[in-house]
């Protein structure tokens, strides 16, 4: 997807990801190559800014396409760091055997996922091996546990898939700030899939939204989740009497 280039000079982890050259790729019509945004990914590429967020409903793409990214740098497919190594079920698909990461020149190649489908997994993990005790704290405390640690200081490629799960409105708000940190740090990169217009709200990211189209740049103000939350915030019972009959 073109988008404006960085300065050859930034030493983000990734300045672009794109199809490996190598890999076999299966029919169009096979999963995952079926969803528009990732095959769109597969014929164009996709330059990343110091701090990206993808958007889009369900079933979009945007969290295929940020674990085949997070997988293709080096990450643990079920989240952690470079090194982690732990596994429950094989779940992911095969887009990263698919890509290849073009490194900014300098750039660090450290990073670290978090994704709120297998965090009580990395909870075990880390417990495990760290002695750590993210499960004696309640969900979202936990997980801003886990981001006030050494893991998120630094350089870095610093991935989140969907991370609002599980947080409440001052929670996001808090994550929000703490992530808008992370992004302003030279060498430090931002990465993040979300559903919560709160997180979309980043300063300064590139917004990405995903569709049946596509992929395609965003404005915040332009989303169609912050569309959908104002409308309902401003009439609720529109909504709800259109579900309920």
């Amino acid at each position: 997807m073109p988008s404006a280039e960085q300065p050859t000079f930034d030493p983000v982890p990734v300045r672009r990801v794109e199809r490996d050259p190598e890999a076999a790729l299966p029919d169009p019509e096979a999963w995952p190559r079926d969803i528009p945004a990732v095959d769109q990914l597969l014929r164009e590429g996709l330059d990343l800014a110091p701090c990206m967020v993808l958007v889009g409903p369900n079933g979009s793409g945007k969290s295929t396409i940020l674990e085949g990214i997070a997988m293709a740098f080096g990450l643990n497919a079920e989240g952690g760091s470079t090194g982690a190594m732990h596994r429950t079920s094989h779940s992911e698909s095969p887009l990263a055997d698919w890509l290849r990461v073009v490194r900014g020149p300098g750039g660090s190649r450290w990073g670290y996922f978090v994704r709120a489908e297998t965090m009580h997994g990395l909870f075990s993990y880390l417990q495990e091996t760290t002695y750590e005790h993210f499960h004696a704290r309640s969900h979202g405390e936990a997980f801003l546990d886990l981001l006030g640690t050494k893991r998120y200081d630094g350089d870095g490629l610093f991935v989140w898939d969907e991370p609002e799960a599980g947080l409440a409105f001052e929670a996001q708000l808090h994550l929000l700030a703490d992530i808008a940190v992370i992004a302003a740090r030279p060498g430090a990169q931002v990465l993040l899939a979300t559903h919560s217009p709160i997180l979309a709200a980043i300063p300064g990211a590139r917004i990405v939204q995903c569709s049946e189209s596509g992929m395609a740049p965003a404005t915040w103000d332009r989303l169609d989740v912050v569309d959908h939350y104002r409308r309902f915030l401003d009439a609720p019972e529109r909504y709800l009497r259109h579900l309920l009959e």
